[in-house]
């Protein structure tokens, strides 16, 4: 899935397929990537985390409470 950096100390690079999964990759130490998939998040919430003054804020807010998501080793 294609995502896009964004300014955040907390998330890298943010993306969404358009259906309803939501991709996050979160700032790792040294060469660690982390990045993590969250299901029944809808493009509408990936638009107000993306365009939200605290882009982390956001995510914790709206999507990270979400029980359902992968962890994905790259």
């Amino acid at each position: 899935m294609k995502r896009q950096e964004v300014e955040s100390s907390q998330i890298k690079s943010i993306g969404h397929n358009g259906a309803s999964t939501l991709e996050v990759e979160f700032h790792g130490k040294g060469d660690t990537t982390n990045v993590y998939q969250y299901k029944e998040v809808p493009a509408s919430v990936f638009n107000q985390i993306i365009s939200a003054d605290s882009v982390g804020r956001a995510f914790i807010a709206l999507v990270k409470k979400n029980p359902e998501y992968n962890h994905i080793k790259l």
